[in-house]
């Protein structure tokens, strides 16, 4: 099992304002982007792949959205529109809930009322976590265990008190070269080199 967490910080979590930031400063389309390259391959879904994604413009609680790739139904499309319009579903679907609620809103498709941090510290229980960062360890010379997951921002990086929780979680620092990429990229290398090294035979 891979997961993904990416933290929005400047996506709203109404659906109709996720809607119509599309384009602007808040980049919500990089949401889109991320469930593309993490949930597909050419003409199906990948197996054993959750995305978290974590909306924080907010004015009361942030909203995680989290997608199963193998309990996964029709999702009208892999375009970003139709990503789009089933990631604003999910914020119209949390309408009234409470803190720390979840509610199902379709198959493999949960939202949660929850912030990043209770989130990864509950992912943390039973995944070894891993954060983009350019001065940390390569990527083609870390070992993953286990059930990996892999914790990535939208345009905003993270703020530094983020990054001391996550290091007091555990979380390893990656790699993936010198120029900062988007996360949608940094999920296609992550996956890439995973599937090199299942692929590879024992010993290689």
């Amino acid at each position: 099992m891979r997961s993904f967490v990416l933290r929005a910080r400047s996506t709203p979590v109404d659906g109709a304002a996720l809607l119509a930031s599309v384009g602007s400063g808040a980049h919500s389309e990089i949401l889109a982007h991320v469930l593309m390259n993490a949930l597909f391959t050419a003409q199906s879904h990948r197996p054993g792949v959750v995305v978290h994604l974590v909306l924080e413009k907010t004015a009361d609680y942030s909203r995680t959205i989290s997608f199963h790739s193998d309990e996964l139904g029709e999702l009208g499309g892999f375009h970003e529109h139709a990503l789009l319009g089933t990631i604003a579903h999910a914020l119209d679907a949390s309408r009234g809930m409470g803190k720390e609620e979840c509610r199902a809103v379709a198959a493999g498709i949960t939202v949660r009322t929850t912030s990043f941090e209770k989130l990864l510290a509950e992912l943390a229980a039973d995944h070894p976590l891993f954060v983009m960062d350019r001065k940390g360890k390569a990527l083609g010379a870390q070992e993953f265990p286990g059930n990996p997951c892999f914790i990535l921002t939208d345009h905003l990086p993270m703020p530094k008190n983020s990054a001391h929780g996550l290091a007091r979680l555990g979380a390893t620092r990656i790699s993936l070269g010198p120029r900062m990429l988007f996360a949608s990229q940094c999920v296609v290398l992550i996956h890439h080199a995973l599937d090199c090294r299942e692929r590879a035979p024992s010993g290689a």
